[in-house]
């Protein structure tokens, strides 16, 4: 069966999983194009271009950007939906291919972990990404030589990964704080059915935001203490940035964090260096308001679920952001309870993401999951706004909290005989006013001639599982679909220029792997033994220690080379290394 991976394409860090022995396990194989050899299988969310010009990702990138920021992308993921042009050394990215370098990376990271080809994925994005963001995010997933199956909210992911075996029913609530977003869902569990009750958020919240506020006190401290001004610095204030995400870390177990930066500036001729101590209680009252914003939405959330904080069952933290020892306390406040962080907060969302796949290669038919859209998506019409004629009255067609998929129609009319063309604005959001929503895209429709004043124009709007919006109308009096040319719509490539995307960012990364065929002639050539061998390494790989597993992938990549060369004698000999390890392992 062709594998389908699950992927948490992070804003600091990103992850794929997949099930494996009826478990969700984070893949942690190790590609030469990644650099990266994490424990934990997590890739930072980094792009970059080395001293050789080659596109580098991870952490390998990651330590770059303090002395390259020209040249290295962080936290791509606030920035998928927009047009913007991202500089990196002389060349220019929309937000889409630096995320399908990351989705490439994990993709060559699950194929050397399994051992064969991965073309199929479920990808996580936050539940309060708009319709352009989830656009955006399918099409990196199609640059990277993704077929991206389904679209699935990150707190619904990450309840799919705490989901009971209890056959009592749970209402769980899921904070969701990452680098760059915060989402929080209320979600009820029941005997396999995994209902979304209501989700809310901000795009533009997360850790990031504490880093520039512990970085902004820093260039005041080193403005105070030694008269110079960093801010316009980019190298200096990515080192700062850095500095501050480190301390940020160290303040989610220790009271007080050394921050030491030398050579941060001069003045005149002499160097000036950074030191400054930074508290916990410093810290968490920089960002209190950052935090109060987050209880509003937990409170919005509550709200539109139609719950009182007693009626909640279990509160989940999800993203790494949530190791802020303040966030646990504000929740243990409202709740009377302490939320869980059993699974670790940055590998939940991946482990979710690998039950959905599993689910759609059909290793699950039990579990019904029911998401709903965290946005209501309308149009504009002539109406009445607080008792005055309004020609950009908001008219809902998908409400807030709907289950997902959902399709709604509504009826319209042209407002004067022989009119040619009628205009429909989509937006999203909650404003009566359309001008103050979300306009998602503008559509114009030829009529039919000579028409007359109050012909009927049919408009249905259909939101899939993925939470993306296709639109249709209808003229009710021929039954004609009316074609629509979209004029703005925000990050959808055509199919030129996603062609153009694709082969630039394949011809930037180079060959991929023939895994299949490489695969197939190995195990035709492997002897049994050496093959059985190889099978039970593999198995003890998650029990190795670090320095162990090392050592035995080398070894087992070094067996197959040899086969592969036809040198079965020195095969062998690899072998009993290798079994000398498994011997110690038990």
């Amino acid at each position: 069966m062709e594998p389908i991976v699950g992927i948490d394409l992070g804003t600091t860090n990103s992850e794929v999983a997949f099930i494996i022995d009826g478990n969700a396990q984070i893949l942690k194989g190790l590609s030469s194009s990644i650099g990266d050899k994490s424990d934990k299988g997590i890739l930072p969310s980094c792009v970059g271009i080395d001293d050789d010009g080659k596109i580098i990702v991870g952490t390998e990138a990651r330590n770059q950007a303090a002395v390259h920021p020209d040249r290295t992308v962080l936290s791509v993921k606030r920035l998928m939906g927009t047009d913007q042009q991202i500089k990196m050394k002389d060349s220019a990215y929309l937000p889409q291919e630096i995320s399908a370098f990351i989705l490439k990376a994990l993709k060559e990271q699950a194929q050397v972990a399994l051992g064969k080809p991965v073309s199929k994925a479920v990808i996580t994005v936050p539940a309060y990404f708009t319709d352009a963001q989830r656009h955006a995010t399918r099409a990196a997933g199609e640059i990277a030589g993704l077929n991206v199956l389904r679209i699935i909210n990150e707190p619904t992911a990450a309840a799919l990964a705490y989901e009971s075996e209890s056959s009592e029913t749970q209402r769980i609530l899921i904070y969701d704080l990452g680098g760059g977003t915060f989402d929080v869902s209320i979600v009820k569990i029941e005997e396999g059915v995994v209902e979304v009750l209501s989700s809310t958020g901000d795009n533009l919240l997360g850790g990031d935001d504490f880093d520039q506020r512990i970085a902004d006190r820093l260039v005041e401290h080193i403005d105070k203490e030694s008269k110079i001004n960093v801010s316009g610095q980019p190298v200096a204030m990515a080192r700062l940035k850095r500095a501050a995400e480190d301390a940020k870390k160290i303040l989610s177990s220790e009271p007080y964090a050394k921050i030491e930066e030398d050579h941060i500036g001069k003045r005149v001729w002499k160097d000036v260096h950074l030191s400054y101590e930074l508290s916990r209680l410093e810290f968490e009252g920089m960002i209190e308001d950052e935090l109060e914003r987050t209880m509003d939405s937990v409170n919005k959330a509550l709200k539109d679920a139609a719950l009182l904080p007693s009626a909640v069952d279990k509160i989940i933290l999800v993203g790494g952001s949530t190791r802020i020892p303040r966030i646990s306390k504000m929740l243990e406040e409202k709740f009377g309870r302490m939320p869980h962080s059993e699974i670790d907060p940055d590998l939940c969302v991946a482990l979710g993401a690998a039950i959905q796949a599993g689910r759609e290669m059909g290793l699950d038919s039990t579990s019904i999951l029911l998401d709903i859209t965290p946005y209501t998506f309308g149009t504009s019409a002539l109406g009445e706004l607080d008792g005055a004629p309004c020609m950009t009255r908001f008219v809902p067609l998908i409400r807030r909290n709907t289950k997902l998929p959902t399709s709604k129609s509504e009826a319209f009319y042209t407002l004067y005989e022989n009119q040619e063309m009628v205009e429909i604005k989509v937006c999203q959001g909650e404003n009566p006013n359309a001008l103050d929503n979300i306009q998602i895209g503008k559509y114009k429709f030829r009529l039919t001639p000579r028409s007359p004043e109050g012909s009927i124009i049919l408009l249905n709007f259909d939101l899939d599982l993925n939470g993306i919006l296709k639109i249709e109308a209808v003229e009710k009096a021929t039954g004609r679909k009316i074609n629509a040319v979209i004029e703005n719509a925000f990050s959808k490539l055509t199919e030129e220029e996603m062609a153009d995307s694709k082969k630039r960012i394949s011809d930037m990364w180079g060959e991929e792997p023939q895994m299949e065929e490489e695969m197939e002639d190995l195990e035709e050539e492997m002897p049994p033994d050496l093959a059985d061998a190889l099978t039970k390494a593999e198995s003890q790989l998650d029990s190795a220690s670090s320095e162990d597993r090392d050592e035995m992938i080398n070894l087992m990549e070094d067996i197959r080379d040899a086969v592969k060369a036809g040198d079965i004698e020195k095969a062998r000999e690899l072998l009993k290394e290798l079994e000398e390890i498994l011997f110690y392992l038990g």
